[in-house]
């Protein structure tokens, strides 16, 4: 990875800003970009030793492997708008890899269903493995095309002063309600009975980390859609992202500082004025903006008395954190080609019931995996041989409960036991076992692996327990209008998931919102008007 940001601890803030945001992820980022596109110095602050958030990659023994983004949909055509955003804050730097025809392989007990691009060639293979089902896959493709279109009113509303959002919400959120108000598995189930269909169109669940009877409709139709067409890889990897944006909030004079733990948002008179950092000196801006996670910002960052003067300890408890997951990151010594790896993610799931089988395994971590997601990164990145001759990577992904490592939180990393290395091996067992049996070619030639935990998760983002989506996306998160950019403190924005919805997309939209609400500035025409690369 190229040296672009610098730390901290060795850059002592001389430069005055216009604006502080903490975290480098996506929203963060993102936000920094588009402010500076209008000539305002912002400085981005990372408790991390690296930018990036769930962009960022990580290195152990020779490889590497992305940490959360493993797919993107609807930038692998220059007309969508996502692609558009992501040429405006990276100036046409970034470049998309797309993936094959066949992006997504979902396995349900011995049985396959592959997810092919585009919404005709999509219905056709669902019709060719349910032909009685016809009337239903159409029906539900009109839905999830339906409910995404209706997200726009609702998510630019974020944008608006509060007051001017409470009259125009009316109207610009009404549409978007009629879908987020109902879950994923009452939709479905009022356009079919068959248990498999529906266990097969919301096989994608794990992309926002809730089973059908939980989430709502409006966070499945956004996923389904963004995936209709296809996925794409970041060329160079997912790191390509930050180092591609950092350079256009450099160029305004802005910074990205890593190493830079923010303790505290110092507030005055309910106005944000700057930030205290973990050693204890401040530095001072106009305008402090959070990607720190809603919980985050009014539980930690915030002082508790003023948190409770605007009410967030009850708005709190309307919200619940997402699921938290282990993930196995696997290195070996040949070729990706070699191997026969192909870039479709697999998705394999024990029985059509997803909600039993979850709720199985949170009772009983020794019940059958509920989902494993398994990833091939090496195979999807054009740039990897350049990078990494000979070398394969594949990653493990299913859900867990942050209690079950609970009592492992106040530990060291690496120096946390025995026990806790032994459930983290049976993980990895685990997991391996499902890889060997879907991609038998790879027993007897990994030559590295190492298991994340929940604890990793909170270590690096501060999420209180190892979530990876931030807040869930259930019926009643859509209905918190405090979940916005603007907050009850003047000069105090947020910026990220909470804001929109999980995800890259989620993340760079925030940053879109969040930029909007704080320049008093629609930047949408400027965003479709700029010269493609």
């Amino acid at each position: 990875m190229s040296k672009t940001w610098t730390s901290y601890k060795r850059n002592p803030i001389t430069e005055k800003y216009d604006a502080i945001i903490i975290g480098s992820g996506l929203g963060g980022l993102s936000t920094a970009a588009f402010l500076a596109k209008e000539g305002k110095k912002v400085l981005v602050l990372e408790k991390h030793y690296v930018a990036g958030g769930f962009t960022h990659v990580f290195k152990r023994k020779g490889y590497e492997w992305d940490v959360g983004l493993h797919y993107v949909g609807e930038v692998n055509r220059k007309k969508t708008f996502l692609y558009q955003l992501f040429s405006f804050v990276t100036e046409g730097q970034l470049h998309w890899a797309e993936m094959d025809d066949v992006y997504d392989k979902i396995i349900i007990g011995n049985e396959q269903f592959d997810y092919v691009k585009g919404r005709k060639a999509f219905a056709e293979k669902m019709k060719s493995y349910f032909p009685a089902e016809e009337k239903a896959i159409e029906k539900y493709l009109d839905l999830i095309h339906e409910a995404a279109h209706a997200a726009t009113g609702f998510f630019s509303e974020k944008a608006m002063p509060p007051l001017l959002g409470k009259i125009a919400g009316l109207f610009m959120k009404k549409d978007f309600y009629k879908y987020s108000k109902k879950t994923t598995l009452e939709v479905l189930q009022s356009l079919t009975s068959n248990k498999k269909l529906i266990a097969v169109l919301t096989a994608q669940y794990g992309d926002y980390g809730m089973p059908p009877s939980t989430s709502s409709f409006s966070i499945h139709a956004m996923v389904a859609k963004h995936y209709l067409n296809g996925g794409a890889y970041p060329v160079g990897g997912s790191q390509r992202i930050a180092e591609t944006v950092y350079p256009i909030i450099k160029n305004a004079g802005g910074e990205v500082l890593v190493n830079a733990g923010v303790k505290q948002i110092i507030v005055k008179d309910n106005k944000a004025v700057g930030v205290k950092m973990e050693d204890d000196s401040e530095i001072f801006a106009p305008i402090v903006i959070s990607n720190a996670g809603i919980e985050n910002t009014f539980k930690h960052l915030v002082e508790e008395s003023v948190a409770v003067q605007h009410g967030f300890n009850n708005k709190l408890e309307t919200l619940q954190a997402s699921s938290a997951h282990v993930c196995l990151y696997i290195g070996i010594n040949k070729n990706w080609k070699e191997l026969g790896l192909g870039n479709a993610n697999l998705w394999i799931y024990p029985h059509d019931d997803h909600d039993k089988a979850i709720n199985d395994f949170k009772k009983d971590h020794n019940a059958p995996l509920p989902v494993v997601y398994i990833s091939f990164p090496s195979a999807k990145d054009p740039d990897w041989d350049n990078r990494y001759p000979n070398k394969s990577t594949v990653e493990i992904i299913t859900v867990a409960e942050y209690d079950w490592f609970k009592k492992w939180e106040d530990d060291r990393w690496k120096k946390r036991g025995e026990e806790y290395e032994k459930l983290k091996e049976a993980f990895s067992q685990r997991l391996l076992e499902q890889l060997y049996i879907h991609v038998p070619q790879l027993k007897g030639n990994i030559d590295f692996y190492e298991l994340s935990s929940p604890l990793s998760t909170k270590h690096f983002t501060s999420y209180s327990s190892g979530e990876i989506y931030g807040m869930d996306h259930t019926v009643e998160r859509f209905n918190q209008s405090f979940l916005r950019a603007h907050t009850p403190i003047k000069n105090l924005f947020l910026t990220g998931q909470d804001v929109v919805t999980v995800g890259i997309g989620g993340a760079i939209f925030s940053g879109l919102i969040t930029a909007s609400a704080i320049l008093k500035k629609n930047l949408v025409n400027e965003i479709k008007n700029q010269k493609q690369s």
